[in-house]
């Protein structure tokens, strides 16, 4: 079964870490990113534009379009990375989202991937 795990986050916790901080998260996910290959499990990783810069939120409503510059959803937390694993079930996925070093300040989230298509 594959599972999405959406690392969460914020630039104020990031800015708190200082370069120590974030060079322990970066080598947390080096760590983890070999383990999950070569168990076979990772499918895919990446970390994701954070700044008002390199994300847009979008909204139609009415059929007026509404964007907005951040990939703030009515929430200071971001949606920072993630990895997709194809794992046994939601225990190992969890399992793995726990070792993620950014869920000691940030929400980290396991979102079962449905794979199933509907007929269209």
């Amino acid at each position: 079964m594959k599972y999405m795990i959406l690392i969460g986050g914020n630039h104020a916790g990031w800015a708190a870490l200082g370069e120590a901080g974030m060079k322990r998260i970066m080598d947390a996910h080096n760590a983890l990113f070999d383990e999950l290959t070569a168990s076979g499990e990772l499918v895919e990783t990446n970390e994701l534009g954070v700044t008002a810069e390199d994300a847009r939120v979008v909204r139609v409503t009415n059929g007026a379009l509404t964007v907005t510059d951040g990939p703030f959803v009515e929430s200071k937390e971001i949606v920072a990375g993630y990895y997709i694993v194809d794992v046994a079930d939601i225990d190992r996925a969890t399992t793995i989202a726990s070792r993620i070093v950014e869920a000691e300040f940030a929400p980290v989230e396991v979102r079962l991937i449905n794979e199933e298509q509907p007929d269209h």
